[in-house]
Order: C-alpha cells, then sequence, then structure tokens
C-alpha cells in the first residue's frame, strides 16, 4: 500500500506540473499580448490576470496612497491612485515604485485626459509582511483595492492595475516593475516520490528474499 501511495503523489505532481506549465503559457501570452480595454475584461477577473490592458482617463483629485514596497530597487512603496476611466469603472492604478528617501518622490498625478497602458492585477486583501493593513491611519501594507477605496470614498473595479515602464515625468515614480513568478519544482517532486516508491519496493523485495532464505536454512 505504501509503494502504491507514493507511486499516486509522484503522479499528482506529474499532473501539477502540466497544470502549471499551461498556467505560465497562459501567463506568458497575456503579458506580451496587444492591450485590450477594461470593457472587453471578463466576469471573472483571475482569468484576466496579468493581462495587458489600456486606460484612458484622468486620475481623481486626492494624495496618493502609499503602498509599502520591498523591489528590487530597495525598499519604499508603490504609489496608488484611482483613475476615472472614459469607459466608466474607477480604477485603481499602480502608478509605479517610489524609495523611501529622498522623500516627496511621490509627485501628483498628470492632470486632464491620460492613457495608461499595464497589467491587471489582483487584490491583496488584509495585509502583508505580516502586518495588516491600517485605514485609519492611512498606512499600507498590501494592495487590498476594497480597503483603499473604501477609505478614499469611492467605488472602484476590484482589481488594479500596474502601470508600464512608460516614464513618468522627473523620473518617479518607477513602473514596469512587475514580478511575475510561479515556482515550478514539481518534477523534483514526482521524481522524489517516484524514488521513495523505487526503494520501498525494492526493500520488500530484500525482505522477502531475506526471508525465504531463512525459511530454507531453517528447514
Amino acid at each position: 500500500m505504501l509503494v502504491i501511495a507514493l507511486l499516486a503523489l509522484g503522479s499528482w505532481q506529474v499532473q501539477r506540473r502540466a497544470w502549471k506549465l499551461d498556467l505560465i503559457a497562459r501567463v506568458e501570452a497575456r503579458v506580451h499580448g496587444a492591450p485590450v480595454a477594461v470593457s472587453a475584461l471578463g466576469g471573472d477577473f483571475r482569468d484576466d490576470e496579468y493581462r495587458r490592458v489600456r486606460l484612458t482617463g484622468r486620475f481623481m483629485p486626492g494624495a496618493p496612497t502609499l503602498v509599502q514596497a520591498l523591489t528590487e530597487r530597495g525598499a519604499g512603496y508603490w504609489v496608488m491612485m484611482p483613475l476615472a476611466t472614459s469607459s466608466g469603472p474607477v480604477v485603481l492604478v499602480n502608478r509605479g515604485f517610489v524609495p523611501t528617501e529622498p522623500p516627496g518622490l511621490a509627485r501628483a498625478a498628470p492632470g486632464g485626459e491620460t492613457s495608461i497602458t499595464g497589467l491587471v492585477r489582483l487584490t491583496e486583501p488584509k495585509g502583508g509582511f505580516l502586518r495588516s493593513n491600517d485605514p485609519a491611519a492611512d498606512r499600507w501594507f498590501s494592495r487590498d483595492v476594497a480597503a483603499i477605496a473604501k477609505h478614499r470614498g469611492i467605488v472602484a473595479a476590484p482589481y488594479f492595475v500596474d502601470a508600464d515602464a512608460t516614464p513618468n515625468p522627473g523620473g518617479y515614480p518607477i513602473g514596469g516593475m512587475t514580478v511575475i513568478r510561479f515556482p515550478n519544482n514539481h518534477l523534483v517532486y514526482a521524481i522524489t516520490w517516484y524514488a521513495l516508491a523505487a526503494m520501498v519496493a525494492g526493500a520488500m523485495v530484500m525482505v522477502v528474499r531475506s526471508g525465504k532464505r531463512s525459511g530454507g536454512q531453517d528447514g
């Protein structure tokens, strides 16, 4: 029974690997595809994560929401601002990264109508970095769309958009820093389970053979 269980675990990891490779291929197609309008997104936004979109509209007035970030450029903040799109919905846009020092780099969003190209991202509820968001203190550790929208008194789409690397005036915020990483260790796990199954089967064979030899000697 143990051998069968180990073989089943190995086969399950093979199936998981196939699923993961399919997911990676689909995400790659979205990331590198032509940008679509937000009106083209489906009802289940999980199927649109990392899809390239193009937004046209006006940034709403008010200070940006700064969300703590730890990136390849060091510690800092994501600059989140709501964009009232021409097609109707208000979409929270991550304009990009600003470092903690020097202060004041989270420049005001451009006035007038603007166009943003970026990737659809799913909301990050509750918090991050082992710390919970604190809307009352305007202290944020994750890009929780519903909480940020409620804090600002707006109704926003249930996703946000990471702006691409198009330079902003003055160089900040820095867009195009979306990290897309899907760990894929399923092949290693599958080999491990299959190897364990082979070892257990081999040990069982040795025990049986040893028992037969002992029985023959006793006779």
